[in-house]
């Protein structure tokens, strides 16, 4: 007996010349199907520039076996794209665009173009243009990471001396179970007050950096590792991983430390790529000195007094919440340590996640760094642009730190967080003024989501 034929879906295509010619078209979309490293601007496939078509929206394959039919259309919803719209896709190699041409069919959308060649044929010809992620190699990737480890000398690899952290918020324990093969230890206490919650000291930072072995010259690569919690565990945020280790990058480039590199999507990342975890400890080598006179790049940071100044320049300037609904609008404080309830004053939403201990919002589907086109144009929406003075704050920096480090990826170069965030300003009430209850739009008179 023959096994059947597998049902021929007739392929349309288009080359690189012909898509050049029709980019812009308002309803052409462009899926780029590999995976958000080579979006972003990384060389996986040995072509000869990274990046991505301009204004294609990223949609890596390996999403679709994550996302049920209801999902995968409210993704393309999302991306404006309905039924009656061309849908160019390309991918590194024809494979890639086969399982996504298949899906597409089932939920009758049949629009679907090939790119001849794929991505390859398109950034063969240097003429024709590509947009990446303007600090793309300050977010590596897995086989990054396993290639550096190895001893090979992968893209934009470290100069000089490089370590590895794990990092976390006084849980040890969880470093001491497995890690990353040669990642030491770091505790965010050893960077902030446990008190205040805001970065300690220069001649504190001096120690810590001393005692981590990490010098003005050192590349660090920082990862977290991230499981379900809420603010009522007994360690509250122990498993934020990947935020705590944005907060751990923004500290050490205030104090100076330039090369500093986040792993994207952290230890579940590489775990789930099957890579080998090892439960030895490794202990940093200490330095006589960082070499830097900290902080080298204190802009990073701002102060209430800075932050109110923010709030005063409405066109100029924004105050950035990076925090639920709930917490801006008052329902909520969103902490158990944390008793008054609301938001500055003036600030602007920029949302989250679920609560204080998740970012679904700037994540993806895999928990990697959302699209950044996807976070500008959110972000645009709410009046957050690169030409301001943009200050980002939540609880207690943490969020508002993983922000930063979106923003900065993306090469803005006037941002900061507010340090002490809605712990320190709701503290007194009576000189930071406090909103409750849904914004209300001043142009319209009426209550915005």
């Amino acid at each position: 007996m023959t096994a059947p034929t597998p049902i021929a879906i007739p392929t349309a295509t288009v080359t690189a010349d012909e898509l050049l010619a029709r980019l812009g078209e308002p309803d052409l979309h462009l899926i780029d199907l590999r995976p958000l490293a080579a979006y972003n601007g990384w060389h996986l496939g040995g072509e000869s520039r990274g990046g991505h078509i301009p204004g294609a929206a990223a949609f890596p394959i390996q999403w679709l076996r994550r996302l049920s039919d209801i999902d995968l259309q409210a993704a393309l919803t999302a991306r404006g794209v309905d039924a009656d719209d061309t849908i160019v896709v390309y991918g590194h190699e024809p494979s890639d665009a086969d399982a996504f041409e298949l899906r597409l069919a089932s939920l009758g959308l049949h629009g679907v173009v090939r790119l001849e060649g794929d991505w390859p044929a398109w950034s063969a010809d240097d003429d024709r243009p590509v947009e990446n992620l303007p600090r793309f190699e300050r977010l590596v990737h897995v086989d990054w990471l396993r290639d550096l480890l190895a001893g090979r000398t992968p893209e934009v690899a470290p100069s000089g001396r490089w370590l590895l952290f794990h990092v976390n918020f006084g849980v040890p324990e969880e470093y001491a179970e497995d890690h990353i093969p040669t990642a030491l230890y770091l505790d965010t206490n050893r960077l902030e007050d446990p008190v205040t919650w805001n970065r300690r000291s220069p001649a504190e930072l001096e120690t810590a950096l001393q005692s981590l072995g990490i010098d003005r010259d050192t590349t660090v690569v920082l990862y977290g590792r991230d499981t379900e919690g809420d603010a009522n565990e007994k360690w509250p945020g122990r498993r934020a991983g990947q935020i705590a280790a944005t907060r751990a990058a923004l500290i050490l480039r205030y104090a100076g430390v330039d090369d500093v590199r986040l792993l994207d999507g952290g230890y579940d990342h590489w775990v789930q790529a099957g890579n080998r975890l090892e439960t030895i400890a490794s202990e940093p080598i200490p330095v006589a000195s960082s070499g830097l006179a900290i902080p080298e790049h204190p802009e990073l940071i701002v102060d209430i007094d800075e932050a109110k100044d923010i709030l005063a320049d409405r066109h100029g300037a924004a105050l950035v919440s990076v925090r639920t609904w709930r917490e801006h609008i008052g329902a909520v404080s969103g902490y158990n340590y944390i008793g008054p309830a609301g938001r500055i004053a003036g600030d602007v939403w920029g949302n989250c996640g679920s609560d204080a201990y998740h970012m679904q919002h700037y994540r993806t589907v895999d928990n990697t760094m959302r699209p950044y086109p996807e976070i500008a144009a959110n972000w645009l929406e709410a009046g957050i642009t690169a030409e301001k003075h943009v200050a980002f704050y939540c609880g207690t920096g943490w969020r508002a730190a993983e922000t930063w480090f979106y923003a900065d990826l993306m090469g803005w170069s006037r941002i900061a967080v507010y340090d002490g965030g809605w712990f320190e300003w709701s503290r007194d009430p009576l000189n930071n003024p406090i909103e409750v209850g849904e914004p209300v739009d001043e142009a319209e008179g009426s209550a915005v989501a």
